[in-house]
């Protein structure tokens, strides 16, 4: 049985924008440290002599331990009811790192201290989703508009970055990071004050790790978690590999930089009328297009199309990616109490996408391996694994939540 969500209060304009570009702003920041983390952290590694095995471990163990460390520091913010606090924690944790990595050497030491700043970005990213969701439910904002800003900060990141990297070499990516975390410290202090509301809304009750696990293994969310995180590591060959299998095609950088943006502007584009997109389409049929558009475009990918036919492949980017994030995040608003909406975006965070893109990500290594292009084929049946998931989902799901919560007094 699903209980239906709560009416959303009615919040007086000048509250609501406020409350939005505190989000927005946010958001930019957290992205400015992906924007440079992602592309350009490899580089400094193999800056400081370390072979690929090694910058291979150091990239992957975050993946691991995430699926650890991300949902017992969401259970904590979701228990204690101090998200925003919990966040400038984890910024203070990222720029101790970042500094510490500008003056460490070796293998050992640089594992220790990457691996902290890998997990103090990836961790507080569903930590912000709470506080924005909760702001969508009370204020009646749309989400993609607000989280749209993250994504064009993280092509300003990239971009700025390279430049910097042109001028001064690999060595100045660490001082990037600490940069943006540091920016991003600073902006997690304007963040709402949302915990208190979160707090009485649910009521000021003690959450339990039972009532977490129970979630987990809801079979509504783990359908949930198949269909939006098979979907998303479904990109997996695609991040890894792109750039170097365009290369060997003979496409120039200028293009292939014109390809990932394109991509990103489709996303963009999608999350500025997320809300209208929700609207007519639902949050169940915007899940189910975003798994097939998947399954069609990297289909098409696995056998080679030629350049002209990349541009519109890459338009789907707003729905292979764009669509099945906004999805997810309405449903995790829709279908999950909200004194369970930091655990719920942990999960999605570290077993849906980051268990998933794992996994995705060594099967895409052995296929490109061996097929190159031809291992979209791979991401392709992974993607029909989401969309049978999704299929499912959108039959059980009636628009409630998915598990009612018996929470005793603390």
């Amino acid at each position: 049985m699903h209980r239906p969500a709560k009416p959303k209060p009615q919040t007086p304009p000048h509250l609501s924008t406020g409350y939005a570009v505190r989000v927005s702003v946010f958001f930019g920041a957290l992205f400015l440290i992906y924007g440079v983390y992602l592309p350009y952290m490899p580089l400094w590694l193999k800056g400081q002599g370390l072979s690929v095995g090694q910058i291979a471990i150091i990239t992957a163990t975050p993946y691991i331990l995430r699926d650890l460390v991300t949902p017992a520091v969401a259970f904590y913010a979701d228990r204690t009811a101090n998200h925003r606090r919990t966040i400038i924690m984890l910024a203070w944790i990222g720029v101790a790192a970042t500094l510490a990595l500008s003056q460490t050497s070796g293998f050992w030491p640089i594992l220790i201290f990457a691996v902290a700043a890998s997990i103090a970005m990836t961790t507080t990213m569903p930590l912000t989703e709470v506080i924005a969701l909760h702001g969508m439910k009370t204020t009646g904002y749309d989400y993609g508009r607000v989280r749209l800003w993250g994504s064009l900060t993280f092509v300003v990141a990239n971009v700025g970055a390279a430049e910097v990297i042109a001028r001064t070499g690999s060595s100045s990516v660490v001082w990037m990071l600490a940069a943006a975390f540091a920016i991003t410290l600073i902006a997690a202090h304007f963040l709402p004050r949302a915990d208190r509301d979160m707090s009485q809304s649910e009521g000021t009750h003690a959450l339990s790790l039972g009532m977490a696990a129970r979630l987990a293994v809801t079979p509504l969310f783990v359908l949930f978690l198949i269909a939006g995180g098979t979907v998303q590591a479904a990109h997996a060959t695609y991040y890894t590999f792109a750039t170097l299998h365009w290369t060997s095609q003979g496409i120039t950088p200028l293009i292939i930089g014109a390809l990932w943006a394109l991509g990103v502007i489709a996303e963009v584009v999608l999350f500025a009328f997320s809300g209208r997109v929700v609207a007519w389409i639902g949050i169940r049929g915007l899940l189910i297009t975003a798994a097939a558009s998947a399954v069609i475009r990297w289909t098409a990918m696995s056998v080679d199309p030629p350049l002209w036919a990349l541009f519109p492949l890459q338009l789907l980017h707003g729905m292979t990616f764009g669509a099945a994030h906004i999805a997810a995040i309405h449903f995790m608003s829709q279908a999950v109490p909200e004194k369970l909406a930091g655990t719920a975006q942990a999960l999605y965070a570290s077993v849906g996408m980051g268990l998933a893109m794992a996994i995705a990500t060594l099967i895409s290594g052995v296929l490109y391996e061996r097929f190159a292009g031809g291992a979209y084929l791979g991401m392709a049946g992974l993607a029909a694994l989401g969309l049978i998931a999704a299929l499912a989902m959108a039959r059980l799901w009636r628009g409630g939540y998915v598990i009612e919560l018996h929470i005793q007094k603390a």
